[in-house]
Order: C-alpha cells, then sequence, then structure tokens
C-alpha cells in the first residue's frame, strides 16, 4: 500500500532520509557506516560478501570500508574539510547527513520524545543516549580497565586513552586529538569561534563545559568542598589545585633548572624566565612582559593611578 500512499516510515539517522521498507533503510544505511558485527565481525549492516571486500583502509586509523565511497567521506574526519555549508548561519560540515542534521536545529523541530521525562529532541540516536541517563545502563566494558559505558562507540573512543592513538589532526597547527569533538573545540583557538553565550552577562565561551562552569559565578553554586578545611570551589580542577596546599605535592618539574609547582600555570610563567618570552604587551608604549601583573603596574605610569588592563 505504501506505494501508493507514498508512506515512509523507515528514516536513516545519518542524512533523515526516509524509506518505505526497512530492508531499503538498511541497505542505504551502508552509504553510511563500515563498522564491525558483535556476531560475525560484519558490518550491522554489511552482508558477509561485503565484509570480505572491505578492501579500502583509511591511513589514520587503520578502519576499513567496502567502498572508497565510504573511505572518502571517512576521510574528511581527519583532515577536518568541511565541504558542506548552512545557508542559515554559514556553518560548516563534513558530511551531508550532518549537515542535513544541522538544519533541523533551524526549524525547532523535535519529532522524538522521552517517554520517561517528555523531553523532546530533533534525532532519534540522541533520544537513544538520552534514555541511558534514565535506566544507567553500561552494557560495554572496557577489557583493560573495566570502566563501563552505555555505547559501543563510547567504549571505542575511551580505548585510545589506553592505546594513545590520536587519528584527528589539525590542518592549521599539526596538533593530534583523540576525538573528533576535541579537534572541533580545538579548532576554535584558530577561527576564535566562541558560540556560547552567558544569557546574564553576554560573555561567550568556545565550549559549553565553560560555559556551564560560568553560570556558577551567577547562581553562587560551589559544588567541590576540600575534606581538610571545608573550603569550596567552583570547579574540581581548583580543588584538586587547592589540596596540593595540604599534601605540599609539586607535580609540575622544570626541565630547564628542575624548580617544582603545584600550579601548571605557574610553571608556565617560571619557563619565561629561561626562554625570555614576554607575551604581555602594553598597547600605549608597546613595553613587553612576562607577566599580566607586571603590565597591570606598568598600565598605572601612563592612566594616573588606575589600570586599565582587562581581567
Amino acid at each position: 500500500m505504501r506505494l501508493h500512499t507514498g508512506e515512509k516510515p523507515h528514516t536513516c539517522e545519518h542524512c533523515n532520509k526516509g524509506f518505505s521498507q526497512a530492508s531499503y533503510l538498511k541497505r542505504h544505511v551502508r552509504t553510511h557506516t563500515g563498522e564491525s558485527n558483535m556476531a560475525t565481525g560484519a558490518g550491522p549492516h554489511l552482508t558477509q560478501w561485503q565484509y570480505s571486500r572491505r578492501t579500502h583502509r583509511c591511513s589514520h586509523c587503520d578502519k576499513e570500508f567496502p567502498f572508497k565511497s565510504n573511505l572518502d567521506r571517512h576521510l574528511l574526519t581527519h583532515t577536518g574539510e568541511r565541504p558542506y555549508i548552512c545557508g542559515e548561519c554559514g556553518k560548516r560540515c563534513s558530511q551531508l547527513g550532518d549537515l542535513r542534521k544541522h538544519m533541523v536545529t533551524h526549524t525547532d523541530e523535535r519529532p522524538y520524545q522521552c517517554d520517561e521525562c517528555g523531553e523532546r529532541f530533533s534525532r532519534l540516536s540522541i533520544l537513544k543516549d538520552h534514555m541511558t541517563t534514565h535506566t544507567s545502563e553500561k552494557p560495554y566494558r572496557c577489557q583493560e580497565c573495566s570502566k563501563q559505558f552505555s555505547r559501543l562507540s563510547y567504549v571505542k573512543r575511551h580505548m585510545r586513552l589506553h592505546t594513545g592513538k590520536k587519528p584527528y589532526q589539525c590542518q592549521e597547527c599539526g596538533r593530534q586529538v583523540s576525538r573528533l569533538c576535541d579537534l572541533k573545540v580545538h579548532m576554535r583557538t584558530h577561527t576564535g569561534e566562541k558560540p556560547y553565550k552567558c544569557a546574564h552577562c553576554n560573555k561567550c565561551f568556545s565550549q559549553s563545559t565553560n560555559l556551564k562552569v560560568h553560570m556558577r559565578t551567577h547562581k553562587g553554586e560551589l559544588p567541590y568542598r576540600c575534606e581538610k578545611c571545608s573550603k569550596q570551589f567552583t570547579t574540581l580542577s581548583n580543588l584538586k589545585r587547592h589540596i596540593r596546599a595540604h599534601t605540599g605535592e609539586r607535580p609540575y618539574k622544570c626541565k630547564t633548572c628542575s624548580k617544582q609547582s603545584s600550579n601548571s600555570s605557574y610553571l608556565k610563567k617560571h619557563m619565561r624566565t629561561h626562554t625570555g618570552e614576554k607575551p604581555h604587551e602594553c598597547e600605549v608604549c608597546y613595553k613587553k612582559f612576562s607577566e599580566r601583573s607586571s603590565l597591570k603596574r606598568h598600565m598605572k605610569t601612563h592612566i594616573g593611578g588606575s589600570s586599565s588592563v582587562p581581567v
């Protein structure tokens, strides 16, 4: 009957294309994925014949694909090339399917709803990830450290911490990272993009996690408490740094003179005494300083006692 009605209830999670039969969808998904099957080693949507012909190997991460077109699409995740551009906001994507998924953010269409809490999502895959927050189910275990995960892809990503593999490389500076999301965040250091804005003070951030931490300054939240002195902090990293004041631990060591520090930022400042680096420049007379505090003191000589250096 769907031939007459045009109904296509089976939707591709990668590009939102619709199909009248599940078998057609499975066949289509092969154009997107070449992941391995738990039972046979073949891809979840690949036949045994197709799996045996997985002759196209990625030179960056050794992942194999049955068709060169699959490999070509996959390589974009390593090169950082993003040929598909959103006509609404100019955002660039490496895959056409990613662009189609992004376009949903402009329509506010969220057809997938969680039965537990009612929250709605633009894609079925996001809803499935969300559902694990209700079930706490983590069926996939790391063979190295026994840490458990809700999805197989999370285990694969986690394994790079053990293997040290960093398949994603920045084309601007050559830095390599283990996750594609880390590469996207890193690229913002080159582009200056800060898409996350505070609704209270309009301060912008390059990462959503940094915005979340910043919001605690408005809400007065200090969720991390020192067990020694009860002092509270907005972030776990700040608490860890503080604890070193109690333990005396100094894990950061200068390779030139062996001086040790409890804080990585202190070590960076110290290293400038060896390198002669002076990254802080006066905008009035162009004199340079190794520390920001020295620049602030210097600025008072220009403006009669108050510093104009932004905090």
